[in-house]
């Protein structure tokens, strides 16, 4: 098929809800994509930050293989099954989480940490939540309430109850709303669809100080910017702050659907047998592939501390060089932003055209995040595209 096939297929059958380029992707291979036409694309996108081991991974394949080739694809959680096993024990070692709940998705991960919230606050009178301003979490009813903005609302009210926005980065906004029926905190350490912005040292701490005040959990989604891509396995590690609840997903599937809650000592036990479930959460095959995902975790880690520090600093070169279309670079590791003064859907249509896939985050921010296997010459290459894209665009300026 073609690009133009495949794109005029998709509108007539879809529903509106996307707003896509009009490319269909075809193959990969390492960080190198492939549309139907057959042209190349540098992917600085992952899938959005799904993606880490990059495209045709050896020990993926080995590892769905194995899955294919026993029959047993899926099994339920009615009976346990080795891959799944497994897999929540890497996750708690590299966490120094206690217990692993698994599903599909960051959005249904974010709704177990919500319930899981709500339970222990329950017999305390406490269900109260606060989250904050420019956070994402999800798009289920539950995990939208507490993504703090209001353009992800519209429409859809009324949203659930008892959830509250402080002002991330200020911790007084959050003091101001804890009360005797606050139940829990949810926070973004590295936020993403929000802008790429790092959460302070010192706000974190306070978070942790006023959870523990209050009796509350302290719930971190770190859907976008945990296992690995923030140089170290699990963002929270930067900053010596640990959470009650840490949600995950994205990576943690090697590019099959998989999210998790893991629990630390405050949050062990809360769920109870029929407190909450989810059919394909512990699949083998998505079980299979976090296997190999965190068995490289810890290795990946390290070289995307060293290799994102080098993207920051080629980035801070373009605000150098471009202060007329650029303000500001920012970021940790492999989760980094350039924010624009003009539109991000332009720049990411023209590096499209140069064969480099990049993607926006919030209204201004032009979003890198590529596999966590992006070498320096990677690197390289897609400054190399942005600088072009934006020196055409400086130079039609008047």
């Amino acid at each position: 098929m073609s690009n133009k096939s495949v794109v005029e297929l998709g509108k007539a059958n879809y529903m509106g809800n996307y707003s896509q380029f009009p490319i269909a992707i075809r193959s990969g291979k390492g960080i190198v994509l492939t549309d139907e036409d057959g042209k190349e694309y540098l992917d600085f996108v992952a899938g959005i930050a799904v993606n880490a081991l990059g495209y045709g991974d050896e020990e993926e394949k080995k590892a769905l293989l194995s899955v294919i080739e026993s029959g047993v694809l899926h099994t339920s959680n009615l009976f346990y099954n080795s891959h799944a096993v497994h897999a929540a024990a890497m996750l708690n070692e590299l966490a120094g989480s206690e217990e692993v709940f698994f599903c599909n998705s960051g959005a249904e991960a974010n709704e177990a940490a919500l319930k899981m919230a709500r339970k222990y606050g329950s017999s305390r009178g406490r269900s109260q939540i606060i989250s904050f301003s420019h956070s994402f979490h999800g798009r289920t009813y539950g995990a939208i309430t507490v993504t703090g903005q209001e353009k992800y609302h519209k429409g859809f009210a009324p949203m659930l109850p008892d959830v509250v926005y402080a002002e991330f980065n200020d911790l007084d906004s959050v003091k101001a709303l804890l009360s005797e029926r606050t139940a829990a905190i949810i926070v973004e350490p590295l936020q993403g669809e929000g802008g790429i912005i790092p959460a302070d040292k010192e706000f974190l701490e306070g978070l942790r100080k006023a959870a523990d005040d209050c009796d509350a959990m302290l719930i971190f989604d770190e859907v976008q910017c945990g296992l690995g891509r923030t140089g170290k396995p699990f963002c929270f590690q930067h900053y010596g702050v640990t959470p009650d609840i840490l949600t995950l997903a994205k990576a943690l599937g090697g590019g099959l659907p998989m999210g998790a809650v893991a629990a630390f000592s405050r949050a062990k036990g809360i769920f109870a047998p029929g407190d909450h479930a989810a059919t394909f959460g512990g699949n083998c095959a998505a079980a299979a592939l976090a296997e190999v995902v965190m068995a490289r975790i810890p290795e990946l880690s390290a070289s995307v501390e060293e290799n994102g520090r080098y993207l920051g600093k080629k980035l801070h070169g373009l605000v150098e060089r471009y202060p007329d279309l650029c303000s500001a670079e920012r970021g940790m590791g492999y989760m980094r932003g350039l924010d624009l003064k003009v539109p991000p859907r332009d720049v990411i249509a023209a590096c499209m055209e140069k064969g480099l896939l990049v993607c926006s985050a919030g209204y201004t921010v032009l979003r890198f995040v590529p596999p966590l296997i992006a070498t320096k010459e990677d690197i390289d290459k897609a400054i190399g595209i942005v600088s072009e894209v934006l020196e055409g665009i400086s130079q039609s300026q008047p």
